[in-house]
C-alpha cells in the first residue's frame, strides 16, 4: 500500500458540489492499493501514518506525530499512485489492485483508522473528487508498505 502524506493546515474533498470530507490541522493522505496488498499491509501503513513524526516540536524540529498533536486525518483513495511510470508517455496501472479489491481494502483501512484515531474524514472510492489543501511547510512524504510476505 502507498500513502502520500501531506502535512496540512486544512484540506477538503468535494464530490458533485458537496463537501464529503474536511479537516483542519493534520494529514491529508492519498492512499493507493497495489496488487498483493491485504489487511496486514493496511494495518502496517496506518501504524506508520499515525506515528510518523512530521509535526514540529517546541524547538521547530519534526519530532511529533499526528497522535502526539491530536491532529485530524483525511484519507483519499487514489489508485493512480500505483501507476508504473518507468517507460513510455502513458502510465500503466498493472500494479494497481483491481477496483473491487482496492475499494474493499480502502474501506478496511478507513475502519482501522477510525478505530485507532478519533478524527478521520475520507473521500469516496471511485468518485470524481476535487481535493483542496493548504500544505503546511510544504511537507510531503511517500510511504510504501510492501504487500504482506514481500520485502
Amino acid at each position: 500500500m502507498i500513502g502520500l502524506l501531506q502535512r496540512v493546515s486544512q484540506a477538503s474533498v468535494v464530490v458533485e458540489g458537496a463537501t464529503v470530507g474536511a479537516i483542519e490541522r493534520g494529514l491529508l493522505v492519498l492512499v493507493g492499493v497495489e496488487k498483493g496488498d491485504d489487511p496486514t499491509s493496511a494495518s502496517r501503513l496506518l501504524e506508520r501514518l499515525l506515528g510518523y513524526r512530521v509535526f514540529p516540536d517546541a524547538a521547530g524540529k519534526m519530532n511529533l506525530s499526528l497522535r502526539d498533536i491530536g491532529g485530524r486525518l483525511l484519507l483519499v483513495p487514489q489508485f493512480t499512485l500505483a501507476a508504473d511510470t518507468h517507460k513510455g508517455a502513458r502510465p500503466s496501472f498493472s500494479s494497481a489492485a483491481p477496483p473491487d479489491i482496492g475499494k474493499a481494502l480502502f474501506e478496511q483501512f478507513v475502519e482501522l483508522a477510525r478505530a485507532q484515531h478519533p478524527q478521520v474524514a475520507t473521500g469516496i472510492f471511485g468518485a470524481d473528487m476535487k481535493v483542496t489543501l493548504t500544505n503546511d511547510g510544504p511537507v510531503t512524504f511517500w510511504l510504501q508498505v510492501a504487500p504482506h510476505g514481500v520485502g
